[in-house]
């Protein structure tokens, strides 16, 4: 008999064989219904996942157990900085719903979480409320892990598939006109990241991707670096080096001016050296303090923030530096696929999506772009206002 039903008291118990164990011992699974339908329609789903192999014996691991031994399994496949952000969340689940048996975790347990994390009280601190796009990041750890929890067969679905988690509103980008770029770079020569603040306005890098740049990394001659890893603080205060966001490097052409920029600091990086008695090499840092450290990245993005502020610029946060430059060059008229090579976005419908603030100009640009081409060719005079491009 492969499983049957049994009367205990007002309840019935569905008891189902499992295999021998490795002593050749016998091994049954109990199971408690509360009416004998109920009971029934169990023992089919039991006998059914047997045979099709999908069954699951129940397990007393809780959740915030099974996220501690899944983070620790995956920590060597994601960055540092995510994996800190893992950490962060998984305490705060487990704080909630840590003491859950994984087998009995339920979807409307997860979406009583999520409306708490949104509540008045969300914050760790009780003060306020976490973001919808905060929310969609538990939602993604959760997904993720217990996915492989499916994987490993430790439970049979994956309740998270049975939610919708938040939608978070799309940011606005901040991006800075021409003028706000030539004034904010003249406001930055009064301080130690002008070179630093020109390339990133002229190549779109990540703030992580241009600190970790060495100078074999850039070619002056040829006008040209090369993108290939990214340098991240933990929170110990420590820094380490990781490949780039999408796992792949990049080459990135440089303008003539962001050339001439970088070989001052070249230059002016080699004397510091003499001074220092310090030898130059290849391999140095482009952008570090005088004794070859990095730069800490928070401080770049303050340094950013406090010109971009006393300028009365929007574009306050040091990532807008990159949306300035793509903005810049699709209205321009530069291909989305360039754009997305120069950004290093995984596909150029990650790049369309994040400036789609740009397609309507793009769609004018490209109009009367077709229309000086179509009437040049067969002589026909077109009137050019500038002010329309």
């Amino acid at each position: 008999m492969r499983g049957h039903i049994r009367r205990r008291g007002n309840k019935y118990a569905v008891i189902i064989e499992l295999p021998k164990d490795d002593k050749g011992k016998r091994q049954q699974q109990w199971y408690t219904a509360q009416t004998l339908p109920e009971a029934e329609k169990l023992l089919s789903k039991l006998l059914h996942e047997q045979d099709t192999g999908r069954y699951v014996k129940p397990s007393k691991l809780t959740l915030g157990t099974f996220l501690n031994d899944w983070i620790k399994n995956i920590g060597h496949t994601i960055s540092p900085r995510t994996l800190e952000g893992y950490k962060t969340i998984a305490r705060r689940i487990d704080k909630d719903l840590g003491y859950i048996p994984l087998v009995q975790l339920k979807p409307n347990q997860i979406q009583s979480y999520y409306n708490q994390l949104m509540s008045d009280t969300g914050r760790h601190d009780t003060k306020g409320s976490l973001s919808p796009l905060t929310v969609r990041h538990h939602h993604a750890l959760l997904r993720r892990s217990l996915r492989d929890a499916v994987r490993w067969d430790i439970i049979t679905r994956n309740p998270c598939d049975a939610i919708r988690p938040p939608r978070p509103q799309k940011k606005q980008i901040n991006v800075m006109t021409e003028s706000e770029v030539t004034a904010f770079l003249e406001a930055a020569k009064q301080t130690d990241y002008y070179a630093l603040f020109y390339t990133l306005l002229y190549t779109g890098l990540r703030r992580s991707e241009i600190l970790a740049l060495r100078w074999l990394d850039i070619d002056l001659l040829y006008g040209q670096l090369q993108v290939n890893r990214s340098l991240h603080q933990l929170k110990d205060t420590s820094y380490v080096y990781r490949s780039t966001k999408t796992g792949k490097g990049r080459l990135v052409a440089l303008t003539p001016t962001n050339i001439d920029v970088l070989q001052q600091h070249k230059q002016q990086q080699q004397a510091n050296n003499l001074l220092l008695n310090k030898q130059s090499k290849e391999s140095d840092l482009v952008f570090s303090h005088p004794d070859g450290s990095p730069v800490r990245p928070d401080t770049v993005t303050h340094v950013w923030a406090r010109i971009a502020n006393k300028l009365d610029i929007t574009a306050s946060r040091l990532h807008d530096a990159r949306h300035t430059h793509a903005t810049l060059l699709l209205k321009q008229g530069i291909h989305p696929r360039i754009v997305q090579e120069r950004l290093g976005h995984s596909t150029i419908s990650v790049t369309l999506d994040i400036y789609s603030h740009v397609t309507p100009h793009m769609q004018q640009l490209a109009a009367q772009r077709f229309d000086e081409a179509f009437n040049t060719r067969h002589n026909t005079p077109v009137k050019n206002d500038a002010n329309d491009v």
